[in-house]
């Protein structure tokens, strides 16, 4: 229900007029107090560090708040181009630190927090990682906003509101155990709802045609279920310049609470089943879409997000412009993160005929002018698909413009490739055959008119491979933009040593230009400089030993390599190759081929999709093999293999700065980019890798001597496939032959008979996609010359920080000004003091 307007009073102009928040150290110890007295109700008795996180996060939201306004009234009154970047993720990880060290406070805050007898650094433990991702696609989207506030452009992130997020993880008995990750049980202190700005989201129904008054044929979509959509808006600061963007997150909620007579007829549980199943749509990030209700509900999440986001952008538009849309492409721009909301050509379409009487080529010339679509995948399986029948079910109106778009697009490709059916076929937004499907990776590239990947290696690809008509058919769609990651939380704030030590070296400002690294090169030959980098990087690898143990029990040796992987938990990212070489390193020690060794701690993160099975078994062969390794008196510090259970943002921003090594191991052509490739880059570590996503890039800019190459390239994969025979190379190599002995015979699972055979049948299957065992000898040849350089002490602190020094590339702030220059065109706004 709509707010009521003031009948009776009117507000004058000073009742926002505030002074300005003072930013000194007495202010933030007497804002913290009143929050945490008066509007919390504690005192010193209190021994939770949650309520002294709130009132803290309260006073610096404070300022925050005050920066947006002035930061929404600049853009309203610049009337300038915007942004909008649509993403069914945002994994944004805390927020406390990350405001702090954008506010330019931490300092500050810090000593104020000493003052009161606490520890900032226990405060900020006390938030929880905001659940609204699974991995690296929803991490560069926070990334990327990040970076759109420090360049000061008028970018607005639109997402959900997920009420549990990816899962929380723990193991038993070596297996994955999801656990609901119920981030918002205490609320949430950074957001802001705006039910004002509510908006109605239609299911179901049907299709009437009728002709309206100007003897127009207009459709109406009648008969639907409704459900509301309300914001949630998070401020997003920029780093010390006063912008502060919007991210603003939909919530799904019923438009009728409860059905009152079914209640007082003593149905409770049907009396409230629509507001359950509206609320149900933003409930969990990504439902398991294995079943048909799972499906349907992915597809109501995503239609929610373009539909709630594309009309509040609509209704902005029409309460400045009124109904005259001439000039909206000139002024709006829509970012498409990955295929999920690619439903937008459509939910516009809609809206722009529908509800606001434009014909279909003036309306299509507005989505082609506006929509811009990023690809994120390599894998023909991860594009979305949905059936027929089920849009037609559930969005009825949709499809109907989804054909017409399609019949449209179609005599284009006829007049352009005349008779040329089959090649038709492969374009067509809607597959035929058993079951039609709708394509709608490519309802994203015909409604949009830029088309880019994320590494150079993953555009190519797309345009050779799986896009290859469309380029054909539009290449100046297509381009690329190279992923990156921000400086601030992925240096600045995690490393907080590391990002003191190149201050006091080169200057700052680093923090946003981060090419102003390369002034580090010379100190390579420093030796003063290198012992103060390798005395820093140890006491990173001794804060990652002690979180470890914070979270498992287990001992480290600060000494050892600290060889990380982690990543999402997949078969093409290849935590199976690590755990062979750490099978072939154990298989070493036992055998007693120990003379110049190298102690390692292997550690490796991640989560595996609930309904992934052989994720899952992968998690299970790797604390299994562990759990050997780890136990073995012969293997001792020689070796130690590590499952950090539940792997999220916060663990992260611990994890990087410890990393002497970089697994980035997936089989060349898989991976799209990668960006925690770039933060371990960022942080000093060196990386062993395939020519795969952004591993390419990331040795051209430190140098070939400077990083560990292993495996086939893309092109060679491809011309092994049709003869791969890991049959004859197991048969052949000696080393890998007593590995995949050890793995057959059940060493590693001498109480659970044949748990991993289907890992060992994939491995062993000449139709594995991944094609593991073809690099395993390339791979354990690069982990030696990994051993050799970590040896020598002062080769390897030079090739850290040379890897730091040539990570300027990476930063998001580089990959948004390409997005802007090439495809947004926004102008940079500076925020007026008002």
């Amino acid at each position: 229900m709509p707010h009521r307007i003031f009948e009776k009073s009117k507000p004058n102009a000073s009742i926002c007029k505030l002074p300005h928040l003072g930013m000194n150290k007495k202010d933030f110890v007497t804002d913290f107090k009143r929050y945490y007295g008066h509007r919390l109700g504690r005192d010193e008795n209190c021994r939770s560090p949650h309520y002294a996180y709130e009132a803290l996060s309260m006073a610096i939201s404070d300022r925050l708040i005050e920066r947006w306004k002035r930061t929404y009234n600049t853009y309203k009154d610049e009337n300038c181009k915007r942004a909008y970047y649509l993403s069914m993720e945002f994994l944004m990880g805390r927020s406390l630190s990350n405001a702090m060290l954008n506010l330019g406070v931490t300092d500050l805050v810090s000593k104020a927090m000493y003052d009161l007898g606490l520890e900032l650094e226990e405060l900020e433990d006390a938030e929880p990682d905001a659940g609204l991702g699974n991995g690296g696609l929803g991490r560069l989207a926070a990334c990327f906003i990040d970076s759109c506030a420090t360049l000061q452009l008028p970018v607005t992130g639109y997402g959900l509101r997920y009420e549990y997020g990816m899962f929380s993880q723990s193991i038993a008995n070596g297996e994955q155990i999801e656990n609901p990750d119920h981030w918002l049980k205490n609320g949430n202190v950074w957001e802001i709802e705006r039910p004002e700005h509510n908006q109605i989201i239609k299911f179901g129904g049907r299709t009437e045609s009728h002709i309206d008054e100007h003897g127009k044929m207009r459709t109406a979509w009648v008969d639907t279920h409704d459900i509301i959509a309300v914001p949630f808006d998070t401020p997003i600061p920029g780093y010390q310049n006063g912008t502060v963007n919007t991210l603003r997150l939909w919530k799904s909620t019923a438009t009728e609470v409860f059905d009152l007579q079914e209640f007082n007829e003593g149905d409770y549980a049907e009396s409230v089943a629509a507001k359950n199943n509206a609320e149900n749509i933003t409930m969990v990030l990504y439902p398991n879409d294995a079943n048909e209700n799972g499906k349907a509900l992915r597809l109501q999440q995503q239609y929610l997000l373009a539909s709630a986001s594309l009309q509040d952008i609509v209704a902005n538009w029409v309460a400045h412009h009124g109904e005259d849309f001439t000039h909206f492409a000139e002024k709006n721009c829509f970012q498409l993160n990955d295929t999920h909301p690619s439903i937008s050509v459509a939910e516009l379409m809609r809206l722009l005929m529908d509800n606001h009487g434009l014909e279909w080529d003036d309306a299509w010339e507005i989505i082609t002018k506006t929509m811009a679509y990023t690809n994120h995948t390599l894998l023909p399986e991860a594009l979305e698909r949905w059936s027929v029948g089920l849009m037609q079910s559930l969005l009825p109106r949709l499809m109907e413009i989804i054909f017409e778009i399609n019949a449209r697009f179609m005599s284009e490709v006829s007049a352009r490739w005349p008779g040329d059916g089959e090649r038709m076929a492969r374009l067509s937004i809607i597959e035929e055959g058993h079951g039609k499907q709708v394509r709608m990776a490519y309802l994203a590239i015909v409604g949009s008119f830029s088309v880019n990947g994320v590494a150079q290696l993953h555009s190519d690809l797309l345009q050779q491979g799986l896009f290859k008509d469309f380029y054909e058919l539009w290449p100046e769609k297509f381009n690329n933009k190279t992923n990156g990651v921000t400086p601030r939380r992925w240096l600045a704030a995690c490393n907080p040593e590391l990002n003191e030590l190149i201050t006091e070296t080169i200057g700052d400002g680093w923090e946003t230009n981060l090419s102003q690294l390369e002034k580090l090169k010379p100190y390579t030959e420093d030796k003063k400089f290198r012992d103060k980098w390798y005395k820093i990087q140890q006491s990173s690898k001794q804060r990652l030993i002690d979180f470890n143990k914070e979270e498992m029990d287990i001992e480290l040796n600060v000494d050892a390599l600290f060889d990380i992987q982690v990543k999402r938990i997949h078969e093409y990212k290849r935590q199976i190759l690590n755990v062979l070489h750490v099978i072939h390193l154990y298989d070493r020690i036992k055998r007693g081929d120990t003379d110049n060794w190298t102690n390692r701690c292997v550690l490796i993160g991640g989560k595996a999709a609930p309904g992934y099975v052989m994720a899952k078994k992968t998690i299970k062969l790797i604390n299994n093999v562990a759990n050997v390794i780890n136990n073995d008196p012969a293997v001792g510090d020689k070796l130690k293999l590590v499952f950090m259970p539940n792997y999220r943002v916060s663990a992260m921003e611990k994890i990087c700065p410890g990393a002497d090594l970089s697994e980035q191991i997936s089989t060349a052509g898989k991976e799209a980019s990668g960006t925690g490739n770039m933060k371990f880059m960022m942080n000093g570590a060196l990386t062993i890798g395939t020519l795969d996503g952004a591993n390419i890039e990331i040795r051209e800019e430190v140098g070939e001597e400077n990083f560990f190459l292993f495996g086939l390239t893309e092109t060679e994969v491809q011309e092994l496939r049709p003869h791969y025979n890991p049959w004859g190379m197991i048969e052949a190599d000696k080393d890998l032959k007593r590995v995949m002995n050890l793995l057959e015979c059940g060493h590693f699972n001498q109480f659970e008979p044949h748990i991993f055979d289907d890992i060992i049948n994939s491995l062993k299957s000449s139709d594995d996609p991944w094609m593991t065992i073809a690099d395993f000898r390339s791979f354990i040849d690069a982990q030696k010359q990994v051993e050799i350089a970590y040896n020598d002490k002062e080769r390897w602190t030079k090739m850290s920080i040379l890897n730091c020094a040539s990570s300027g590339k990476f930063s998001t702030d580089r990959t948004i000004s390409d997005y802007n220059n090439d495809i947004w065109h926004l102008d940079t706004v500076e925020i007026k003091d008002n």
